[in-house]
């Protein structure tokens, strides 16, 4: 799959045969205005979690072509949807699904550049404020992968790239989403409370772009079969009538030839740290990968592989023998969970084999990540992944995992990305404070924000147990440790294990509730053929399923993260 070097979003919708124009700056302030009169009317004042179909106050203002309502009705905001549209003036007759596709992705990127502007305001008033600085800066960056996501989008439209184009809308949504949760702590003056409204009004025009993009490649160019995002919890399962095989294995390539080196003591032309050999690495190089070496030891640094260092490689000298180790953890000065993670990656096409990345903060416990990854196809293999609270945060986009090692305790695998983990060793660790005292862990907490989201954290072949430690503890007590195969951290989370094991520690329960019963009507936690003691379904919770013989394909290497066309394979 081609890898797209970083565009400049155009402040124009960039198909100037068209006409269409973005919306303005104006219309999008009475849109907040009309956000914040939605979210005083609903029950919930979390982003996209609004009815469908809400009304605004004067409806009969709103006037577009029945094409555009049509096309609106299959959105999650679809007075939003139709206010953006004919505030535009310049939408020509007739206008096809695919102009109306490009235009709604137009709304959303312009916007987008304002929204921008308003964060760096407030980071440019923020001198002395640690943490409303952290919010704005976290906030940039996310707003600036937003905006490539985008640009790639519309790079990928007109090829036919679909399931691309979704993926990228889906993350820049992830993105708009963190931007403005970053402000919910640090929501202390008014410029930041009227940010945060822009910024939920931009998420809803993100999520009806991305509605229609999932629209037009499930029904095609007909939309008077266009609905909104369905769900497997609608009895809707994308791809799984496609002939997806499971048993498609993921291969890492063989003979790489390092481009650089890293050792402990800098001898031969050796970098010492490995982010100076990721430094290194050109920019934005798609057409071959960039092989670091990392020699046997413990690097006790922090790492971060930008956006625009593509395809770049971590070859270690095996699981426990190259280690890459940090202590970061939320309750330090200017520290967010996004922050605190040992290696974090922007880059697309990162690979990894033969690595311990680890976050070894100690108590008290707090999020203490050891990898996040917003890597889109990237591929990790016998790597290691050691932590308490949140050890991988596979945040966005595709991402592969084979026989890999995953440790920790509170939400350890956690993220709104689509990930597939396959042969790989899940391993509960005991609790930092009081580990006798008994607990309640969940091993995954997914956050997919938007049912067209195509994301979810997909389990092959795995294995569920605990540590030594915390089995010993575990047998001594089993009715105080209770461990749960997932909890829903957003609405619309997505995890399925299929033909795992689980072994005793998972409880007969199998999943735990976030907060009484929220998520429990949206989400989707699906089981298939699991084996060992934990896998009994006959007490499992109601707000679970059994996935379908036929549609367990859905969930394939090929049909959930299109592994087929990128990665290496063998059956």
């Amino acid at each position: 799959m081609t890898q797209h070097a970083h565009h400049k979003i155009p402040t124009r919708f960039p198909f100037t045969n068209s006409g269409f124009l973005p919306i303005s700056m104006a219309s999008l302030l009475a849109l907040s205005v009309l956000t914040l009169f939605l979210l005083l009317s609903s029950s919930s004042a979390i982003p996209n979690n609004h009815r469908h179909k809400s009304k605004p106050p004067s409806p009969s203002s709103i006037s577009a072509p029945p094409e555009i309502l049509q096309a609106c009705e299959a959105t999650r905001f679809p007075d939003i949807c139709a206010s953006s549209f004919a505030d535009s003036k310049h939408v020509p007759p007739n206008p096809t699904p695919f102009q109306i596709i490009q235009s709604a992705i137009s709304f959303s990127a312009t916007n987008l550049q304002t929204a921008q502007s308003m964060v760096k305001s407030i980071l440019a008033n923020s001198a002395g404020n640690v943490n409303r600085t952290t919010a704005a800066k976290n906030c940039i960056e996310q707003l600036g992968n937003s905006e490539y996501r985008i640009s790639s989008t519309f790079d990928a439209l007109p090829r036919g790239r679909n399931k691309d184009a979704r993926a990228w809308m889906g993350a820049s949504l992830v993105y708009q989403y963190d931007c403005w949760n970053n402000f919910k702590y640090a929501n202390d003056t008014s410029q930041t409370n009227e940010t945060m409204a822009f910024l939920n009004t931009l998420q809803m025009i993100t999520s009806n772009a991305l509605s229609m993009l999932m629209a037009y490649d499930v029904y095609g160019n007909q939309t008077t079969s266009w609905t909104p995002p369905k769900t497997e919890g609608d009895g809707f399962w994308e791809g799984s009538g496609s002939g997806g095989n499971l048993g498609l294995r993921g291969g890492f390539p063989s003979k790489l030839t390092a481009d650089v080196t890293v050792c402990k003591d800098g001898s031969g032309g050796c970098y010492k740290t490995v982010q100076e050999a990721v430094d290194a690495a050109p920019d934005n190089q798609v057409s071959k990968k960039f092989v670091v070496h990392i020699k046997a030891g413990v690097y006790n640094e922090i790492v971060r592989i930008p956006l625009e260092k593509k395809n770049v490689v971590f070859l270690g000298d095996g699981m426990g023998k190259t280690v890459i180790t940090g202590s970061l953890t939320v309750g330090q000065p200017g520290i967010s969970t996004y922050n605190t993670a040992t290696v974090a990656v922007l880059g697309d096409g990162f690979m990894a084999s033969g690595i311990t990345f680890q976050n070894a903060a100690g108590p008290p416990t707090h999020q203490a990540v050891a990898f996040r990854s917003d890597s889109d196809l990237s591929y990790i293999e016998n790597c290691e992944f050691l932590g308490n609270q949140d050890t991988l945060y596979a945040h966005s986009l595709r991402q592969f995992y084979k026989s890999c090692r995953i440790q920790g305790n509170v939400d350890f695998i956690f993220g709104n990305s689509a990930a597939v983990f396959q042969d790989c060793q899940i391993l509960v660790s005991p609790r930092q404070v009081k580990p006798e005292k008994g607990e309640n862990n969940a091993v995954t907490a997914h956050g997919r924000i938007d049912p067209a989201q195509p994301t979810g954290f997909v389990f092959q072949n795995c294995s569920i147990n605990g540590t030594p430690e915390y089995m010993a503890l575990y047998n001594s007590k089993p009715k105080v440790h209770k461990n749960y195969l997932g909890r829903p951290w957003k609405e619309y989370s997505r995890v399925v294990y299929i033909n795992c094991n689980f072994e005793a520690l998972i409880t007969a329960q199998g999943w735990l509730p976030w907060s009484g019963d929220f998520a429990l009507k949206t989400l989707y936690y699906g089981e298939y053929k699991n084996s060992g003691p934990g896998s009994n379904l006959s007490q499992r919770v109601t707000w679970s399923s059994q996935i379908p013989a036929e549609h367990v394909n859905a969930y394939s290497v090929q049909n959930f993260i299109q592994g087929d066309e990128w990665m290496l394979t063998s059956s």
